[in-house]
């Protein structure tokens, strides 16, 4: 008798380690996003934040951010977070790489994206643009090699949007390819003060 007692105890215990450490349910986005290849056009920031999210959620191991300063009305909206912690988390060997010209603007503790990039090290990374690179205006978010969310003038939230246009996504991503491989030795110099 008491030995079915320990082992019922004992597989009650494992029971919950194994539900403790399943991964939580994909997060549905309630935006109806068009058909593959499809793009969307963007024109206001809450069109921007929920596309952000839907395309960031079909990411399966990169996701590729290029932003001026971390644009807190985009980035710090907490189904954006949510999104790109949950990419993190729940797959193997993700990676989340933001390309930024001025990360002094909005790095101080209220901002809930550094906060989540400063815990979660091993799968963001962020490093600054090179001067030469100034020239780039644009701000946008690649999920893979994939989907994208592409504004041409980081300045105003008219866009456009797909989460399955290869095509455009490998050319931006080829644009931040080229940026980030330049900015390595930068971003090394410059953590410190992050």
């Amino acid at each position: 008798m008491g030995a079915d007692k320990h082992n019922t105890t004992t597989e009650t215990w494992l029971e919950s380690m194994a539900a403790a450490e399943r991964v939580a349910p994909p997060l549905t986005i309630p935006l109806p996003m068009p058909a593959a290849d499809e793009l969307r056009v963007l024109s206001t920031l809450a069109e921007v934040c929920q596309s952000t999210a839907a395309v960031a959620a079909t990411g399966q191991r990169l996701i590729s951010i290029f932003t001026p300063d971390l644009e807190p009305p985009l980035y710090d909206n907490p189904q954006v977070i949510e999104v790109l912690k949950r990419f993190v988390l729940s797959h193997s060997f993700a990676k989340v790489r933001i390309l930024v010209r001025d990360h002094t603007r909005h790095s101080g503790s209220s901002n809930r994206f550094m906060s989540m990039a400063k815990r979660l090290t091993s799968y963001l990374e962020i490093r600054i643009l090179l001067p030469e690179h100034y020239h780039y205006t644009s701000s946008y978010c690649i999920a893979d090699d994939r989907g994208i969310v592409y504004r041409l003038n980081a300045e105003r939230w008219e866009g456009i949007a797909a989460v399955n246009s290869p095509p455009l996504a490998r050319q931006y991503l080829q644009e931040f390819d080229i940026a980030w491989q330049a900015s390595g030795a930068h971003f090394l110099r410059r953590s410190a003060n992050m």
